[in-house]
């Protein structure tokens, strides 16, 4: 098995004290990982103010009976492009299958279906993305920036944005209290 096959489907874990303070506490699914780079969507940290249905509406859409949930922010890059990370109950002509753990739509035809009641079952709506160059992220991992932890559904679709980074460290067996700030070289 590959790196870019590991990291696929896992969640991206921010080690405490890491190196970019953006990324502080950080949980990012892993979308695409390969010779080329890496794409990860976050999902621990939403934006203040910013709901759904007001992002429907920015873009012509009716929120007609869709929920008025947060928006994740997703990432640094490209902060102004949205990605629906979602249940695989539900797929499009652009959709990526981020196996075992979701799917990802960045078409504006899933903020439809989910709008008129027809789309994924399961899903959450981020900003912006996280993405390395070649090689970069598998840099940032051995300087201890990052873990990979098993992609679960459950801390996904069903625990808070702000519960997330421990969740899944604890789902890992990992106490995150227990994490220490700066490593060292033996």
């Amino acid at each position: 098995m590959t790196t870019a096959q590991y990291l696929s489907g896992r969640l991206l874990l921010a080690m405490p004290g890491m190196f970019d303070p953006r990324f502080e506490r950080s949980v990012n699914v892993m979308c695409v990982h390969d010779e080329n780079g890496a794409l990860g969507v976050g999902i621990g940290h939403v934006h203040d103010g910013v709901r759904f249905r007001e992002l429907l509406d920015e873009v012509g859409i009716e929120p007609g009976d869709a929920p008025d949930c947060e928006v994740h922010h997703g990432g640094p890059v490209e902060p102004g492009r949205g990605f629906v990370l979602h249940s695989r109950d539900w797929g499009g002509a652009d959709t990526i299958e981020v196996q075992p753990l979701c799917a990802l739509s960045a078409s504006i035809d899933i903020l439809r279906a989910i709008a008129e009641g027809r789309g994924p079952r399961k899903w959450l709506i981020a900003l912006g993305y996280a993405g390395w160059g070649a090689g970069q992220l598998e840099g940032e991992m051995r300087q201890h920036g990052w873990h990979a932890a098993e992609g679960q559904p459950e801390i996904l679709f069903e625990t808070a944005a702000d519960a997330r980074w421990a969740s899944t460290w604890r789902a890992e067996g990992i106490d995150p209290a227990l994490l220490a700030h700066t490593t060292g070289r033996a």
